[in-house]
């Protein structure tokens, strides 16, 4: 009987002895985790003092996304022996002079899929990848401060695809007016003055016109979040069936060093582009909703 009162005494005290070891570990944690926290938020503090410094800002992230397969015999389906895969690509890319008197804005985004179905029992098939997702969009934004948060401004953009009928057709934006900053990392843009011109065999439907350009921008980064949005739009003072908009939107999330998952979708309308696909005059055609997203992993430069 002594021997079990003294064996339930010494396993009384490891237990003891290690709860408290646990609790004092927590709360060594703890002092830690409040002093690494006060350090952060100094380190944060300190980088957006130096984001706010006259210069060069430059970036860049994106998404990867695919997947590929291959079945054989596999009868449940038509095309029992095929392989099949499919690949996106989308680049998001910055450089930004912001001085105390102008800015220059440059950016780059680019969205580019290919998708394949070999039927290995149809000799006619195609063994190729073939595009699907074409986007190419650059501009470049110039501006002189007139006031805190307002600039006198000049814009070029340009976009098309660049896999598929390169600049057939191509739209290139020039114009003048005011860039408003209402706050830090939106760029609002209002050109009154814009002409859109338009690069395309098809003069039946495609056709350069003066208008009004908007565009609106914001590219942010908190902790492991990148996003990006962008609206642009072109109203023609000529004819509403010659505007047009585009707008795009990528997210990335960072899990590890600078991979991380991304998702990334687009919406535009554009009824030239509507007549040109269904062979029709521009004002027959059905200008339904373009709309495409991607998802897969995310990339950060």
């Amino acid at each position: 009987m002594k021997k079990i009162l003294v064996a339930g005494a010494f396993l009384i005290g490891m237990i003891s002895m290690h709860a408290q070891t646990k609790e004092e570990l927590h709360t060594q944690k703890a002092e830690k985790q409040a002093a690494a926290d006060a350090l952060q938020g100094e380190a944060n503090a300190l980088q957006a003092q130096i984001d706010a410094l006259p210069g060069w800002r430059k970036g860049a992230f994106g998404t990867i996304g695919g997947s590929l397969s291959e079945f054989s015999n596999w009868y449940s389906q038509d095309a029992s022996d095929n392989s099949s895969g499919s690949i996106g690509i989308t680049v998001n890319a910055f450089a930004n002079l912001i001085e105390d008197d102008f800015f220059w804005r440059n950016n780059l985004n680019v969205n580019l899929g290919w998708v394949k179905l070999d039927d290995k029992n149809d000799p006619t098939d195609s063994e190729d990848f073939n595009a699907t997702t074409d986007v190419f969009n650059i501009s470049s934004l110039y501006g002189r401060n007139i006031a805190k948060n307002l600039a006198v401004s000049g814009l070029a953009e340009y976009r098309t695809t660049i896999l598929d009928n390169f600049n057939d057709p191509g739209y290139l934006d020039v114009g003048v007016g005011l860039t408003w900053t209402p706050i830090e990392n939106l760029i609002v843009v209002a050109h009154p003055l814009n002409y859109n011109f338009v690069f395309a065999k098809n003069d039946a439907v495609f056709e350069s016109s003066l208008g009004a350009k908007i565009v609106a921008d914001y590219t942010r980064q908190i902790g492991a979040i990148s996003f990006k949005s962008n609206f642009s739009t072109f109203q023609s003072y000529k004819d509403g069936d010659l505007s047009n908009f585009t707008w795009i939107n990528s997210f990335g999330y960072n899990l590890w060093k600078m991979i991380g998952v991304g998702f990334d979708f687009g919406l535009r309308s554009n009824k030239q582009e509507a007549a040109n696909a269904q062979n029709v005059l521009l004002q027959a055609a059905d200008n339904k909703l373009q709309s495409y997203w991607l998802v897969g992993l995310n990339y950060k430069i």
